[in-house]
Order: C-alpha cells, then sequence, then structure tokens
C-alpha cells in the first residue's frame, strides 16, 4: 500500500470513527472530524503532513508522481491512438 492510500484510508477511519462516536457516545467527538478536516486542509497548502511521516516511517511505499509514471506498459483499452 502506498504513503497516499494509507494516508486517505487513515483519514476515512478517523473521519467515520468521530462521526459515529459523536452520535453513539457525545457530540464532543465530532471536534476529532474537525480536526482530521483542518489537518486535511493545511496539508494542502503546506504539504506537509504528520501522517504521511508516520506512514513512511511504518514502510509504506512512496508514491510514484503521475508527471513520472510510466503508462507505456499499460495498453488504453478505450484509446484508437497506437
Amino acid at each position: 500500500m502506498t504513503i497516499e492510500r494509507g494516508l486517505r484510508f487513515a483519514a476515512g477511519v478517523v473521519v467515520t470513527a468521530s462521526v459515529a462516536l459523536g452520535y453513539f457516545v457525545h457530540p464532543a467527538w465530532l471536534l476529532l472530524t474537525a480536526f482530521a478536516g483542518l489537518n486535511l486542509l493545511q496539508s494542502a497548502f503546506t504539504n506537509w503532513c504528520p501522517m504521511v511521516w508516520i506512514l513512511a516511517r511504518l514502510g509504506f511505499s512512496p508514491c510514484v508522481a503521475a508527471s513520472k509514471a510510466d503508462y507505456s506498459q499499460t495498453p488504453n483499452k478505450g484509446s484508437t491512438h497506437e
């Protein structure tokens, strides 16, 4: 699993769990949802996220940039250009 997918998974788990806890346990858990959202927002501007560092330390593989990806290996079935 790549760091990007791990980050999406972790954010999804945190948001889903905090919404469920906010509904079933106590509304204060919704603050965790706000924290996750604000962290994602700041990482969009600063390109820094603590979870990326954690996932890299856990051994998740780095992402391949779309501009550097080699698409010549995968055929494009919808394309008529050869």
